[in-house]
């Protein structure tokens, strides 16, 4: 974390993002165009840290912080650093939203698994029975969940032996796809500047009774959207998501 990173005491900070390489992250936009749109006068600023042990530093250089959200790699380690985690993100094992009270308590919530359940709903169709989670992460967490309420069984997908993955990418097969008519990518692979990479995984099985999901918003259509599409798959990004959990976080960063 360098100097920039904590505001002067003469220039605080309202809100903010905690992550790590998120110079390109969509939430310091969003929220500064919305207080713009909105009249609020409040300010949104990003706050990478190269280790989630920086997080104290941010708390205590910025005092008027009434909220942050938290992105990739943080939403699972941010935990020790909260005093209370709601009931959902407890259960999830993963936050991206911190409210900060008047008393300075952080308490965590996870609105990820809002945004996506409300995103995919509408392009779910009855033979999408099954679902494949890339990656393990605090993303694919939500996900999971937010999938379980929808009735959907999953799988996870990692890159080494895990206990919580069924596969790693070095073990799918073209019956693996086929028998997993959702595939929702939650790793940052495809993420930009590395717009020509993409999960390894045996995209000739995928076909037009696919729906393929990505959490990645930049570029627009990642190489994994891509190949879906080349294979008539029906694809999404991750863009609507990311609006519907901003303004879930906002709900919980004003309410009393």
């Amino acid at each position: 974390m360098n100097g920039t990173d904590i505001k002067p005491e003469n220039q605080m900070t309202d809100f903010g993002l905690i992550g790590k390489d998120i110079s390109y992250s969509f939430s310091k936009a969003h929220f500064t165009a919305k207080f713009e749109e909105e009249g609020l006068d409040y300010s949104y600023d990003n706050f990478d840290l190269d280790t989630i042990s920086q997080f104290p530093e941010v708390i205590k250089n910025n005092p008027n912080l009434l909220g942050l959200n938290v992105t990739i790699p943080y939403k699972e380690s941010i935990i020790p650093y909260l005093d209370e985690v709601d009931g959902v993100a407890q259960e999830i094992g993963a936050v991206n939203t911190i409210k900060i009270g008047s008393d300075g308590k952080l308490k965590g919530y996870n609105t990820d698994h809002l945004g996506f359940q409300a995103s995919i709903f509408p392009l779910l169709a009855p033979h999408h029975e099954n679902a494949l989670i890339l990656g393990t992460g605090g993303a694919s967490k939500a996900i999971n969940f937010a999938l379980k309420q929808l009735n959907v069984p999953c799988n996870f997908v990692s890159r080494t032996p895990r206990p919580e993955a069924r596969y790693t990418f070095g073990g799918l097969t073209e019956d693996i796809i086929k028998a997993h008519q959702i595939i929702i990518n939650c790793t940052p692979i495809g993420t930009y500047p590395n717009v020509n990479e993409c999960p390894e995984i045996p995209y000739d099985a995928v076909s037009e009774a696919h729906l393929l999901y990505d959490l990645i918003y930049n570029p627009i259509q990642t190489k994994f959207l891509i190949c879906g599409e080349i294979k008539g798959a029906t694809i999404s990004n991750g863009a609507k998501m990311l609006e519907l959990q901003a303004e879930k976080s906002w709900e919980i960063w004003v309410s009393e």
